[in-house]
């Protein structure tokens, strides 16, 4: 089985160290570089192809929102995961906007970690819960549609988009809609090439941001 390639890219050689310990320890993960500011990050994104980047918000030279933009532009394939100690709403915004996949504080234990690094890289969304509400207050309330959802996606595109929206696993979305989890990954797949995003967290901002998905469809 391939291991998913990990870049960690933090200004403190101590996190970096910490951070690298728990995931070298998982089969399945191999952590190939690591990255002191935004700008080595970013070079290093290209030169060793990781498969997640786990980016620090606060660095020298080049900070994690730029790195992130960057990265993504230049090598959209790979998934961002914001590691950091803020959660301020303009970087959280930002980060998003600039294409993270997912954004965890740096209190989350050693398993959530994990967790988030598969689940990104699988396309699977990850927010810290107080993440995840700031997301929700910014682009859900009272914001006009501007675009009609039919117009771009399915009908089964938007059942799954919105149980996403939710929170939902792709095999917790399998078992709501009666579907196998290969025709959920094909379904996002879809979704992704229609909205040109490259991760769940950027088709759900995409969906609160048109006004396609309300509170009442998120927790």
């Amino acid at each position: 089985m391939d291991k998913i390639r990990i870049l960690i890219a933090d200004d403190h050689a101590v996190v970096r160290e910490g951070t690298r310990q728990i995931l070298d320890q998982e089969p399945d993960m191999a952590v190939v570089g690591e990255a002191g500011d935004g700008e080595e990050a970013s070079k290093l994104a290209g030169t060793l192809k990781p498969d997640v980047a786990i980016i620090d918000v606060a660095m020298p030279r080049m900070d994690g929102i730029e790195a992130t933009r960057r990265i993504k532009a230049l090598h959209p394939s790979v998934a961002v995961l914001i590691l950091s100690a803020y959660d301020d709403d303009q970087f959280v915004f930002s980060l998003l906007e600039a294409g993270a996949a997912g954004y965890l504080l740096k209190s989350v234990r050693g398993r959530e970690l994990i967790d988030a690094v598969r689940a990104v890289h699988a396309g699977e969304s990850v927010l810290h819960p107080a993440v995840a509400r700031k997301v929700l207050n910014r682009f859900v309330v009272g914001k006009p549609v501007k675009e009609k959802p039919a117009e771009v996606l399915s009908e089964r595109e938007m059942d799954v988009l919105r149980l996403a929206t939710r929170g939902l696993s792709n095999q917790d979305i399998a078992n709501q809609l009666s579907l196998s989890l290969r025709t959920v990954q094909a379904h996002f797949s879809h979704i992704f090439n229609k909205l040109q995003v490259s991760s769940r967290t950027e088709a759900v901002v995409r969906a609160l941001k048109e006004g396609w998905v309300t509170l009442k469809d998120v927790p």
